[in-house]
Parts: structure tokens; C-alpha cells; sequence
């Protein structure tokens, strides 16, 4: 995400430094991670300050606002997935409002890009139908 994706710039540095906190928190020993921080401490004031405010975030569910370049604002609700055979891997599943503008957003870009899209629970879709007739 960049600058210009996001309305809630500030909230959404905010929280991603947030999240990285408690990544690192549960892994001390990843020198990569750790070198990543102290790369960002070194060259970014903004991260610095944040990093130095000690909030630890993790997020399960939520909604994600950001502006795609060839369609616009898109408001998606998400929802983690830990994966049990994979320690410290997460999948995050993303989803549109059913009817909302968001969603004919993310249709038009499946359709741009020529892959399944979703059908609705009649089956009825737009483009290829998805394998699973579900979005």
C-alpha cells in the first residue's frame, strides 16, 4: 500500500508498525526481521517514532480500505487464517460487500485480468465461472 492508496495514512502506519511489533515480538531470534528494523529505525523518523511507542497489534478480522489505480476505492473485509502444519504462516482472505461497489470493483478487475470470477449462489456469474461457484 502506498501513501496515495490510503485515505488513513497515519492509522494504517500506525497499525502495520503495530503488527510488525508483535511479529517480532514472537520471533526475537529472526535476524532478518530484526535487521529490518533497525534498517527502518536508521532511515524513517516516522517509523522510528512509532516503533519507539511500544503498540503491539494483532488483527484477525477487520476491514481494509485502499485505492486500486485502475478502478478506485475498494472496501474489503478480511479474516486471518493461521496455518497449523505451517507455524507462523497466516492467509488472509479478503471479500467485498455482496451488491456493493466494491465488489463490481473487483469483478471488473477479475474480467480485466481474464481469470475466474465469482457466481453467486445461483451459479450465475460474470466471465469464467470460479471452480468453486463461490467467491
Amino acid at each position: 500500500m502506498t501513501r496515495e492508496g490510503a485515505d488513513d495514512w497515519d492509522s494504517v502506519a500506525d497499525a502495520s508498525v503495530a503488527i510488525l511489533r508483535g511479529c517480532a515480538g514472537r520471533n526475537p531470534h529472526d535476524r532478518a526481521l530484526t535487521d529490518l528494523v533497525e534498517e527502518l529505525r536508521i532511515h524513517s523518523a516516522a517509523f522510528r517514532a512509532r516503533w519507539e511507542a511500544h503498540d503491539v497489534c494483532f488483527h484477525r478480522t477487520g476491514l481494509k480500505r485502499s485505492r486500486h489505480p485502475a478502478v478506485g476505492d475498494l472496501e474489503l473485509a478480511y479474516e486471518a487464517m493461521e496455518l497449523p502444519a505451517d507455524p507462523g504462516l497466516t492467509v488472509f482472505a479478503y471479500s467485498a460487500e455482496p451488491g456493493s461497489t466494491s465488489e463490481e470493483r473487483l469483478r471488473l478487475l477479475a474480467d480485466w485480468a481474464g481469470g475466474p470470477v465469482w457466481a453467486d449462489a445461483d451459479g450465475n456469474g460474470h466471465g469464467r465461472p470460479a471452480a468453486s461457484g463461490r467467491p
